[in-house]
């Protein structure tokens, strides 16, 4: 007949996990066994990216190349819609915990300088301010204008463009543009993790 060794838990037999084992006791101060508790990470916002341009019209395909070229872990982050011509509908659709990213090429400014600012701006822009250029149905502060007025209030948001130099059909980006695309990607990259984080919807 073979005895069971230790059949009956012991007292130290509690069952509690060790920080190894990822339980981590805790003492009274707060800390866990093997160093502090770690922070909880930041809550972060939903973005969309509202991707304007007509691929085969020059410039006007630049936001359209940048996001192809976003790092995998940013588009994973993000969701990446492409619209040919801005509407309302397309910030309309952008739910009340969710921000917006629109990306576009711009004209006022020098081709390949890239800009950004609030959604909000682009409303209201000031006289010879720059603008985006996609062949969008309605200019794009009409929109803009009109999404505020059919929701309760914008959504929030930023604009980031890339001033272009020339928009004819069947054409490819010009050597201006092509240059200043790595800079574009990066204030796009930018834009989306200053709007994830929650509560920041400045540009």
């Amino acid at each position: 007949m073979h005895l069971v060794r230790d059949a009956l838990p012991r007292p130290d037999d509690r069952g509690e996990l060790t920080a190894a084992e990822g339980g981590g006791r805790v003492s009274e101060g707060g800390e866990a066994a093997g160093g502090p508790i770690p922070e909880p990470a930041p809550a972060r916002r939903r973005v969309v990216v509202l991707a304007c341009g007509e691929p085969e019209r020059g410039d006007d395909a630049a936001a359209l190349r940048a996001i192809e070229r976003l790092p995998a872990a940013t588009l994973e982050a993000v969701e990446i819609r492409r619209c040919r011509s801005l509407g309302p509908d397309d910030l309309l659709e952008i739910g009340p915990d969710e921000a917006c990213l629109l990306v576009d090429a711009a004209v006022g400014v020098a081709p390949g300088q890239v800009i950004g600012g609030p959604l909000e701006s682009l409303a209201r822009p000031a006289p010879g301010a720059a603008s985006p250029r996609s062949s969008h149905l309605l200019p794009v502060e009409e929109a803009v204008r009109l999404a505020a007025i059919l929701r309760p209030g914008l959504p929030a948001g930023s604009f980031v463009g890339i001033g272009g130099a020339s928009f004819g059909l069947g054409e490819g980006l010009s050597s201006a543009v092509e240059d200043g695309l790595p800079a574009f990607v990066e204030a796009i990259a930018a834009g989306i993790e200053r709007l994830a984080r929650s509560g920041d919807g400045g540009a």
